[in-house]
Parts: C-alpha cells; sequence; structure tokens
C-alpha cells in the first residue's frame, strides 16, 4: 500500500505534519506528525504519531506492527544521530 501524502502543516525547526490517504478519503488515512519541543539546556523531545482512520483499518492489524517497529527504529536513529552531534 502507498500513499501520496500531502503537507498539512509545517513549523520551520519544529513540526511538520501530513495527510496520507488509500483511494479516496475515508477508506484508510494516516496522519502523521514530527515535532520537537526545546527543554531548555540544548536538550530537545522529539515526538512521532500516526494517526490511522477509515473503514479499513480494522484489517490492517499487521500494517501497524510493521509500521510501529518501522517508527520505532526511526526514532532510535534520530536519537544517536542527534546525541552525536556537537553542541
Amino acid at each position: 500500500m502507498s500513499f501520496r501524502p500531502t503537507v498539512r502543516e509545517v513549523q520551520p525547526n519544529r513540526k511538520i505534519r501530513w495527510m496520507g490517504r488509500f483511494l479516496v478519503p475515508g477508506i484508510f488515512d494516516g496522519e502523521h506528525t514530527l515535532a520537537i519541543e526545546p527543554l531548555g539546556q540544548g536538550r530537545v523531545r522529539f515526538s512521532q504519531v500516526e494517526r490511522f482512520s477509515g473503514a479499513l483499518t480494522m484489517f490492517s492489524g499487521k500494517l501497524f506492527d510493521r509500521t510501529q517497529r518501522g517508527f520505532e527504529a526511526m526514532n532510535e536513529a534520530v536519537k544517536r544521530r542527534s546525541e552525536s552531534l556537537e553542541p
């Protein structure tokens, strides 16, 4: 299954949000958000959220499992890379 996402929101250096749809709205939609929240003293909180909705979501259990593992791997890679950079 592939999506052609539409960017919904951009806050430079803080947040990007996009929506992907399968075929037509309401069949299988996925809204993805990546956000960086400054915590002070050179620290940030990175979050990644995917919300699925639509008629086919009830049949997508294995897809969600693979998607979650992929996001966790990406989050770990972002953490390693960001922690290796010079302040």
